[in-house]
């Protein structure tokens, strides 16, 4: 269970760099930019996350992660207009989930949680924000992509530098096993 627990929380906090470190590459006016009206803009996307996790990990033990005060629909309908106000509501959202996370242990994990109705395991209900949350930051990626253009840094492995990456990493890891 803590082997669980600890490599969600590791792939939260990865999918949380990702994002952050796309966003930081766009100027502020690019986090409000939307390719078409049917379109989501960065700030928009945030604002969707924000909302998802507040009423999935908010008492996420004991009522329905839909919950009632959430209007998903106005999630979609951008009112942040500033990076100060995105990024407060992009740590927020992240703050529950990893406070709701410290609440799941061995007395807890066989429980069972609802999300619209619908029973969950746990794991299932952890699983089920794990691919959640990394489609809205790849969308976040794409955009970030499009409005940095050939100021783009990759916030994971860089196209055309696998092979550097994979030497490097094997390095760290045969020197960890020396030592």
């Amino acid at each position: 269970m803590d082997n669980y627990l600890q490599s969600a929380r590791k792939q939260f906090e990865y999918y949380r760099s990702v994002g952050e470190r796309a966003m930081a590459q766009v100027a502020d006016e690019g986090l409000f930019w939307q390719y078409n009206a049917e379109s989501n803009s960065i700030a928009t996307i945030v604002k969707h996350l924000w909302g998802n996790m507040l009423s999935r990990w908010t008492d996420f033990l004991t009522t329905d992660g839909e919950k009632p005060w959430r209007e998903r629909e106005a999630e979609f309908e951008n009112d942040i207009t500033t990076r100060d106000e995105l990024l407060a509501k992009w740590n927020e959202g992240w703050a529950c989930l990893f406070s709701a996370l410290e609440l799941v242990n061995e007395s807890t994990i066989h429980n069972h949680v609802f999300i619209r109705g619908e029973k969950h395991t746990i794991t299932d209900a952890i699983n089920r924000q794990l691919a959640h949350y990394p489609y809205h930051i790849g969308q976040i990626v794409f955009i970030a992509k499009m409005i940095a253009d050939n100021n783009w840094s990759s916030p994971t492995i860089p196209k055309g530098k696998t092979g550097e990456f994979n030497a490097k990493k094997f390095a760290e890891e045969t020197a960890k096993k020396t030592t």
